[in-house]
């Protein structure tokens, strides 16, 4: 193993990983992943995007299911929560992706080094040293047995380097996660659905476990640091998704400071002060943190390398490559980069694509589509309106409220709106801002138009089917010159 030299050697399996690894191949090279688990898929696959979805999926079946009887279905009036076949559900699609990717790595005959992979230093004769040690190698598993390519050694070696190690949950400062005090990994294995939950932080990720928990009927506060929940949406978002939590029943704190969470008889008991600086107590069988992610940029090597850390986070230029030459970074230990599985898996093919002398283009952070699978949905891209004021534009918006949908109508599902934010002399789309049924999906179409550079007014003539959610953004084009049809 130690005289293979690879083309490209990844530190780490989660989705800026094996994408990088999976391109990469396909292109012509040959690939090693680093993972020290005994599962590739990362965060995303094992501890976010996908169980969390599951559980949001879970959620909305139930939340239609309180209605069954106004949508025609009798006999369900009285549904009961099954909490261990809930998670089961969301195992069972883990395991069953994570199966996929080791096939994945088989078809493209890459090799999988399970250790934890560290730099050693700078390239020698044009080769980088990668040191692997075992633990967590395997945990159990036989996977030499399972098919695909397994080694456990004491180096690798490659012409190139990709780090792509990920990240981890932050915890409050003098505090640890236990089965009181949740970070987004013990929150998914609970035993049972809590009665109440305090959520600390209105992230994605704060908003989402508020959303999920609430629908099951639990007690769900929010207290967030910042003046409005979901703060880096549009303001307008921020305010509807506000407005849509309280009619749920969610309450929603804003522009308060937690001073304390301690243990009590019942579960937890989490103080802080409010907006006009006075001090609230909230109890809660459990508390959620959810107040960022760090970048895991520790114990990889980098002190061996010519790699100046930015606040923990990787610096790199517009084709990730860092400041020692032949190294590059991508995913969530990027400095300036959304921590979005998308991204760094996009910025893993630009890599790929790079190194094996093919057609890449930089990502572009203005066409990155962010995404918030609460409920109602959050779907932007681009700048928002404030934004766009802030660089100088002659801004022109245009909003179309879902109450005009019929598609939405079908699906009761009323709340939200589009909101196009443009260019004004141009007409150029500057950022689409969703909150409402599907968001999610509908925002990439939006993104397609803008990495084409379409206008409003093109895109006020682009036909779309009926009836179908997808209409609400002919409608939103069309309403920044006045003239949407259904409102």
């Amino acid at each position: 193993m130690a005289d293979t030299i690879y083309d490209l050697v990844i530190l780490g399996g989660g989705p800026a990983g094996y994408t990088c690894g999976i391109r990469a191949a396909q292109l012509g090279l040959k690939v090693a992943i680093i993972e020290k688990t005994d599962k590739l898929g990362g965060t995303c696959l094992h501890w976010g995007c996908i169980p969390t979805k599951s559980m949001l999926f879970s959620a909305e079946v139930w939340d239609h299911l309180k209605h069954a009887e106004s949508y025609g279905i009798d006999g369900v009036s009285a549904p009961k929560l099954n909490w261990d076949n809930l998670l089961k559900r969301k195992n069972d699609i883990t395991a069953k992706h994570t199966k996929g990717l080791d096939f994945l790595m088989k078809k493209n005959k890459i090799t999988v080094v399970r250790g934890h992979g560290r730099l050693t230093g700078p390239a020698k004769d044009e080769v980088f040293t990668i040191s692997v040690t075992d633990e967590d190698k395997g945990k159990g598993r036989d996977l030499q047995a399972e098919g695909f390519t397994q080694q456990v050694v004491s180096e690798v070696k490659a012409k190139k380097v990709v780090l792509a190690m990920g990240s981890d949950a932050r915890m409050l400062p003098g505090y640890q996660a236990d089965d009181s005090i949740l970070t987004n990994m013990q929150i998914l294995t609970l035993p049972a659905m809590p009665k109440s939950l305090v959520v600390i932080g209105s992230g994605a990720v704060g908003v989402e476990f508020a959303s999920v928990f609430k629908s099951f009927g639990a007690d769900v506060s929010i207290i967030e640091a910042l003046p409005r929940i979901v703060p880096v949406e549009d303001e307008e978002v921020s305010k509807e998704l506000t407005r849509a939590y309280k009619k749920r029943g969610i309450e929603v704190n804003t522009s308060c400071k937690v001073e304390k969470i301690e243990k009590t008889g019942a579960g937890v008991k989490v103080s802080y002060t409010d907006a006009a600086g006075k001090p609230q107590v909230k109890e809660a069988e459990k508390v959620l943190v959810a107040v960022g992610r760090g970048p895991r940029t520790y114990d990889a090597g980098l002190d061996k390398v010519n790699i100046q850390l930015d606040r923990a986070f990787v610096p790199v230029n517009q084709w990730m490559e860092t400041t020692e030459p032949g190294i590059y970074a991508i995913g969530d230990i990027v400095a300036g980069l959304p921590q979005l599985a998308h991204v760094g898996a996009m910025s893993g093919v630009v890599v790929a694509s790079k190194l094996a002398g093919k057609y890449a283009r930089a990502v572009r952070k203005d066409r990155v589509p962010g995404c918030t699978y609460c409920d109602p949905q959050i779907g932007s891209a681009g700048l928002t309106e404030a934004q766009a004021k802030e660089k100088g534009y002659q801004v022109k918006v245009g909003k179309f409220p879902f109450v005009g949908n019929s598609k939405a109508t079908i699906l009761d599902s009323h709340d939200g709106f589009v909101k196009i934010v443009s260019d004004a002399k141009y007409g150029e789309v500057l950022g689409v801002h969703i909150i409402g049924p599907n968001a999610t999906e509908l925002i990439a179409e939006c993104v397609t138009a803008m990495e084409l550079e379409a206008t409003v007014e093109e895109m006020m003539f682009v036909i779309h089917a009926h009836p179908t959610l997808s209409e609400s953004l002919l409608d939103a084009f069309s309403s920044v010159e006045g003239m949407a049809i259904n409102v």
